[in-house]
């Protein structure tokens, strides 16, 4: 026998619950919400990470989605510091790491990823940090006010980002990645090679094309990173950057299908094989009725969202909790968006995401720092990066919508307004 019951279990201490919470209020639903979550702190937004918060200018209370009174506020109940061990989708039951046993109505499943970490030899040593929560942003800041010189293994989102915040603190930083240039993964070699440029002018060096080999150090520290190249740098601390991996612990002893990706498979209204539970967020492998393919997107807009489409899927089958609700979810399709900024130094904004292309048009100057790449498969756009023009992407959005041809030299011939394209 549960100890207890409620309408809405909100699994995971991030912004997919939030936001889900917050939207189920606004649509008037009335019912009991519990949100557990293991983080220390409330939900809270992720870019201060390896931004603000990492720099020092950005407190906790800063970052938190919501202010600490509006939980109670708005009669949710918020358990941090709290994880579901044990989830019984036939009987519609939880199991709290404190031991208490929930029914629930109907449950989210936003657990987020882990950090995905380097079995290399040295990784053990102090000093080499992995960057997911705010805690690990604080204790990375403390660690290097004593050194002068920070490795940073990675050259995505969170390796840039981490340099240039730690070089507005006075540090020196390098880069290591696999790739030739920072981003090139994602938005290809002519683009990663401008923001490679802008950082390199603000002092932080690259050095692309290198896989790593082991940290070594002295004293239980870690001193230097050594790639397989040869090729050594001096390191008073490092920031390992390489990814992450969704966390589908709970949902695979749940019994719940998987996807190939590594997610909790879901059809396009965000529903997992388990009648009434819902995913969101980094471990939300859904059907896009936009791409017309599986998606599964790792970004803190992205699982907002998701988590405000989840509330009004519960809404639809709950209506407002006297049982007025349609039984109809509506398909999830928002096209994903992206932004991430290099310190004050520059910006981007993306629509997408691509899984690959094999063609892009620059409209505008990559050379100024003021252009929009479009990427194209098949002739189609399939994602878009802007620097510097946001008002592109919303034609960008609506060329992925639509998946019809596009002239690339049209796209790129500025002459052409994009809204007649």
């Amino acid at each position: 026998m549960a100890s207890r019951e409620v309408d809405v279990l909100l699994i995971g201490g991030g912004v997919a619950s939030a936001a889900c919470a917050e939207a189920l209020r606004e649509g008037g639903f009335a019912g009991s919400i519990l949100l557990v979550g293991r983080e220390l702190d409330p939900p809270y937004h992720r870019p201060p990470v390896s931004k603000g918060h990492l720099t020092g200018e950005e407190s906790v209370e800063d970052t938190l989605f919501h202010p600490a009174a509006w939980w109670g506020e708005h009669d949710v109940e918020l358990l941090v510091r709290t994880s579901v061990t044990k989830l019984d989708t036939d009987a519609r039951v939880a199991v709290l790491s404190t031991k208490d046993e929930v029914a629930y109505g109907q449950a989210l499943i936003a657990t987020g990823a882990n950090v995905r970490r380097l079995p290399v030899d040295g990784s053990d040593l102090d000093g080499i940090h992995y960057l997911r929560a705010l805690r690990n942003a604080s204790q990375l800041r403390e660690d290097v006010l004593a050194h002068e010189r920070v490795v940073i293994v990675g050259g995505s989102y969170i390796g840039t980002e981490v340099a240039a915040s730690l070089t507005k603190l006075g540090k020196r930083c390098a880069i290591v990645m696999q790739e030739d240039v920072v981003h090139e993964r994602g938005f290809g070699a002519a683009a990663g090679a401008y923001f490679q440029g802008v950082l390199e002018a603000h002092g932080v060096e690259v050095h692309g094309g290198e896989a790593l080999a082991r940290f070594e150090g002295s004293d239980g520290r870690v001193e230097r990173v050594v790639c397989e190249s040869g090729l050594t740098l001096d390191a008073g601390a490092v920031v390992l950057g390489v990814g992450a991996v969704p966390d589908v612990m709970l949902a695979r002893g749940a019994g719940l299908t998987l996807a190939q990706d590594g997610g909790v498979e879901c059809d396009s209204a965000l529903r997992t094989s388990a009648p009434g539970v819902f995913a969101a967020g980094d471990v939300c492998s859904y059907d896009s009725v936009v791409h017309g393919r599986r998606l599964r997107v790792e970004h803190w807009d992205v699982a907002v969202q998701q988590g405000k489409a989840v509330a009004r899927a519960m809404l639809a089958v709950a209506g407002s909790g006297s049982g007025s609700g349609s039984g109809a979810p509506q398909p999830y399709d928002v096209v994903p968006y992206f932004f991430s900024d290099l310190a004050d130094w520059t910006g981007l904004e993306y629509v997408g995401p691509a899984a690959s292309w094999d063609a892009e048009a620059v409209r505008g100057s990559l050379a100024d720092g003021d252009f929009t790449t479009f990427y194209l498969e098949d002739g189609a756009v399939v994602a878009a990066l802007t620097v510097g023009r946001s008002d592109d992407l919303d034609h960008a959005r609506r060329l992925i919508a639509t998946r019809a041809a596009v002239d690339a030299a049209a796209l790129a011939d500025e002459s052409i307004a994009l809204s007649t394209l």
